[in-house]
């Protein structure tokens, strides 16, 4: 919690390997000071917003993530276009296409710019790499139930499971899977919309 008592800001990225090409979601561009698709990151544009006692670290972590791949995190401090510096969280995972190869990265950025203890957010962060890791599969089925439910694009659904995780101070490996147990419970798609969605399937080519 920041200190006016209102949760971090939370947004996505995503990386596409091959392309070398990043995506922003509106509030990581906003942390950069842009306004929402009036810029097309690039590698070369996020270093130049790193800090630079933190620009070494931050590349070689982008390096890595051009390179190989993998589930990484980094805590570092960026400066925006007003040249305000802000203090971010960004953790992220691997990308894979339908052969198990990696074929980029996505994840999110958290604002912690109000948070001062460094152990607390380290702890955090090595807790939510792990339940990346682990539990990739059930947070994707999470993310596609809230994309269907709420109609909104894969990042934003992210960041609705990792505000969740922040209230109520539970792993995001756990909000999903205690949404996917309780929506095959308590979750019924009324006949009307599921024979609508048969038609849909049916007359999908």
């Amino acid at each position: 919690m920041a200190k006016t008592g209102a949760p971090h800001r939370v947004g996505g990225f995503r990386y596409h390997r091959h392309e070398d090409q990043w995506e922003w979601s509106e509030a990581v561009a906003r942390m950069h000071g842009y306004e929402p698709g009036t810029i097309t990151p690039t590698t070369k544009l996020l270093l130049s917003h790193k800090h630079p006692d933190d620009r070494a670290h931050v590349a070689q972590t982008l390096h890595a993530i051009r390179t190989t791949g993998g589930s990484f995190s980094s805590r570092h401090r960026i400066i925006d276009t007003a040249g305000t510096i802000r203090s971010v969280v960004v953790v992220g995972d691997r990308i894979t296409d339908d052969h198990g190869t990696i074929v980029g990265s996505t994840g999110f950025y958290i604002d912690i710019t109000d948070t001062l203890d460094e152990t607390t957010v380290s702890d955090t962060v090595d807790d939510v790499v792990a339940d990346l890791t682990a539990s990739r599969g059930a947070i994707e089925q999470a993310k596609g139930m809230l994309m269907a439910i709420y109609a909104i694009p894969a990042d934003r659904a992210f960041d609705v499971l990792v505000w969740h995780s922040q209230q109520t101070n539970i792993k995001v490996r756990d909000i999903a899977e205690t949404l996917l147990a309780r929506v095959a419970t308590d979750f019924t798609v009324p006949t009307t919309v599921r024979t609508h969605f048969d038609h849909i399937l049916l007359h999908t080519p």
